[in-house]
């Protein structure tokens, strides 16, 4: 059974509402975009019948037009002749010509009124339609973030991460003791050879570097 029963009820439905009343709002936005595609069908197959039928009225008017030309020609050609006979016979089947041109006119306005309606519903539909896709595409994305944040509270709370922050952590506590233990090694060790010229270049370079400072003072202070 369908959501909607007519058209009508699909064109002035209040999608947001329906679904606000739904027990399950995933599977009604299902039904209701299958109902408006299968709908949208319909509404296109009867628009394009309302063209062929436009179509072949007109090709109807265009005959009957041609026929009240050839008879008025005919009656023509009769009153030429002398024949009034002829010619009123001719006449008559002239006029009857151009009541079917006048009768496929009013048949043509009514296919016009129509198909302008078809067209009408046709493009509020695919609106609706529009609509409803575009609802099912937010709740979709709502489903997964909701999903998504089932899953990782689910991790949270089961502990998961808490142990793998604590051998995180227990790994970096014997970093620590490494590094602590490599120290301990040099502590209290003599200098040698090597380390005692490297601070002996160093305290140079340090005092060559205080000496110029002193004389770039000096020099301010003399001028």
């Amino acid at each position: 059974m369908g959501i909607f029963s007519r058209l009508s009820d699909i064109v002035n439905s209040n999608l947001s509402a329906l679904l606000d009343r739904a027990e399950d709002p995933e599977k009604i936005v299902r039904l209701i975009i299958q109902e408006m595609e299968d709908t949208l069908i319909e509404v296109r197959s009867r628009a394009a019948r309302s063209i062929a039928d436009r179509k072949e009225v007109e090709r109807k008017k265009d005959d009957f037009e041609k026929r009240a030309h050839d008879w008025e020609a005919k009656a023509e050609l009769a009153i030429t002749k002398g024949r009034d006979d002829l010619a009123r016979g001719a006449i008559s089947a002239k006029r009857k010509a151009q009541e079917m041109v006048e009768l496929l006119d009013r048949e043509l306005e009514t296919i016009a009124t129509v198909s302008a309606k078809t067209s009408e519903d046709l493009e509020k539909l695919q609106n609706k339609l529009k609509e409803a896709k575009t609802k099912q595409r937010s709740m979709e994305m709502r489903h997964s973030s909701a999903s998504d944040s089932v899953r990782i509270n689910r991790q949270i709370h089961d502990g998961k991460i808490d142990e793998a922050l604590s051998r995180f952590d227990r790994y970096e506590r014997r970093i620590d003791d490494l590094e602590g233990e490599a120290e301990s090694w040099t502590m209290g060790k003599p200098r040698t050879l090597e380390q005692e010229f490297i601070e002996l270049e160093a305290e140079d370079s340090v005092n060559a570097e205080l000496e110029a400072l002193k004389q770039r003072v000096s020099q301010r202070g003399g001028q």
